[in-house]
Formats: structure tokens, sequence, C-alpha cells
């Protein structure tokens, strides 16, 4: 028994060490940021009805690879604007999403994937490209360079 209480408990912490944290606040993402050194990636979805977003989201957000990198070198932040009504967001929560649209987001692009510095400034911006985690990382850190 003590030895399946084991194996389970670090299987749990190996997971655990490539959990992505996504923000959906900004103020606090810009903070994590600065203290980390590290650039946000705002990301624009439709998680409940936006095709090319959920591709995004299997084959590069949901990926080990990306998962692990992610959390070594960027601070995520989404903002999402789900339909179905079973999948709404609290009133704050789409007024803020909404907010983050007006600045970064003005022609309603989805998934639009905006690279900012801690401060908030644009990097670079992206979308969906059917390609690997690793390209897709590749092409943010360009943004950084």
């Amino acid at each position: 028994m003590k030895k399946v209480f084991l194996i389970a408990f670090a299987l749990l912490v190996t997971v655990g060490c490539y959990a992505q944290e996504w923000q959906n606040d900004f103020e606090k993402a810009k903070e994590i940021a600065s203290k980390a050194d590290k650039p946000i990636i705002l990301v624009f979805q439709g998680s409940d009805w936006c095709a090319p977003c959920i591709k995004l989201d299997r084959e590069v957000w949901s990926t080990e690879v990306f998962k692990k990198y992610a959390s070594e070198h960027y601070v995520m932040l989404q903002a999402d604007f789900p339909r179905k009504k079973k999948n709404a967001l609290s009133e704050k929560q789409t007024t803020a999403n909404a907010k983050l649209a007006e600045t970064y987001n003005k022609n309603g692009i989805f998934p639009f994937v905006v690279v900012l510095d801690a401060n908030g400034k644009v990097l670079g911006e992206t979308s969906y490209k059917k390609t690997t985690p690793e390209n897709y990382i590749k092409e943010l850190n360009a943004f950084t360079k």
C-alpha cells in the first residue's frame, strides 16, 4: 500500500511540475511578468465555438512540450469569449476581456496571440498555424529578441 501511495504521489508531482497556469487578470499577469522578467502571452480565444482556437489549444497550448516551456519562460494570459450559456464567464471577467480586446484585438480576430512585455507593450502578434509546439515556441520567442 505504501508503494502505491508513493508512486501516485510521484506521478502527481511530475504532472504538477508542468501545469500551465493561465492568468485571467491583466494586472496580475503584468505583476508576475515584471517580477519574473518574462513576456506575457495574451491569447484571445473562443473556447467553445472557434475551431482554430480549439486546434491551437490541442496542438500547442495543451502539449507537454509547450506547458513545460511556458511554465519556465512565459506568463500565460487568457481572454476567452465563450458563446454557450453553460460556459458564460462572470460579468467582471467578461468586462475585463472586452477591455483587453479594445486595446489589443480591435479587429476581433480569433484566435489571436499577442506577445507583450511586462508593461503591456506589444512585441509581436500571431494566430493559429498548423505547426509543432517547438516551432510555435520559436515564433513566440522571435518577438522577444
